[in-house]
Order: C-alpha cells, then sequence, then structure tokens
C-alpha cells in the first residue's frame, strides 16, 4: 500500500509544527556553571578632617561712641584651615561675616561682618595660642571696641 505524498508532507508538516509548539516554552539551561559573581560593596576608611571650634568673643567699648552699646557678645568658629565665621549682636543688629588669618602670619588675622541693618563691623585681632586672643574692631568707623577671643 502507497501513501500518498500529499499525506506524507501533511504528517511531516503536522510533526515539525507539534514539536515546534512543545518546545517553544523550554530553553536550554546549562548544569554546573557558577552563579554570576556580585561585586561586593568596599567600605574605605577616610580619615576625619579637622573639627572646627567656636570661641567666644566679647567687644568692650573702647571710645565715647561705643560706650552706648556696652559690652558684645559674639562668636567665632574657626574651621581649621586658616578662614571662619564671625557673628556679633550689637545694638540689637546682627552682625555675620568671616575671619581670615593673614598668610605667613602665625595668628594675626582680620574680620569682617555686615549687620541685618546694613552696618559694617571691622575687626583686627592676633590669636596669642590657639584658644586665646585680642584685638580692636571698630563700628561703621565710628565706635571702637577692643576684642577678647576664646578663654
Amino acid at each position: 500500500m502507497t501513501i500518498p505524498r500529499s499525506v506524507t508532507f501533511v504528517r511531516l508538516t503536522l510533526v515539525a509544527a507539534l514539536a515546534g509548539t512543545a518546545l517553544s516554552g523550554c530553553y536550554v539551561v546549562p548544569l554546573g556553571q557558577p552563579a554570576p559573581a556580585v561585586p561586593s560593596s568596599q567600605s574605605y576608611a577616610v580619615a576625619p578632617g579637622p573639627i572646627a571650634q567656636t570661641f567666644n568673643a566679647r567687644l568692650y567699648p573702647s571710645n565715647a561712641e561705643a560706650s552706648r552699646y556696652g559690652a558684645v557678645a559674639g562668636t567665632v568658629t574657626n574651621d581649621m584651615n586658616g578662614r571662619g565665621h564671625f557673628n556679633a549682636l550689637i545694638g540689637g543688629e546682627q552682625f555675620q561675616g568671616e575671619a581670615t588669618r593673614v598668610a605667613g602670619s602665625r595668628g594675626t588675622g582680620v574680620a569682617n561682618a555686615t549687620g541685618t541693618r546694613g552696618g559694617n563691623l571691622s575687626c583686627q585681632y592676633t590669636m596669642n595660642s590657639a584658644t586665646l586672643g585680642s584685638g580692636q574692631c571698630v563700628l561703621n568707623g565710628g565706635p571702637a571696641f577692643t576684642m577678647h577671643i576664646g578663654g
């Protein structure tokens, strides 16, 4: 008995289609392969930078114009690399600015601050040790103060 060619072709096509359908949801997984390496999170020790120090600053009147303000309290924050922040409250006006060491000097510096009402405070100081210093401040070109830092 001879099977017609068209029936054989249909059977082969059907077998191929079934095999393709059966294998279409499968994929090959290699066995014995190690899992991919995940980079480890490394932490590095970082040397801490210098810690800023804050010192009290006291300004005492040194002329008649400054006597109306009395003694003034402020702060100087040294960021330990030659600069700092300077704050004072004089006659109800808040002054904020910078303090900077003079290049090449061991402890001489200048501090300037601007007030919330437009005033200007200009100071020159010398640090006698790492935590103590003194200087002179002038407010708006008139009232003068003697400044003590630290202690």
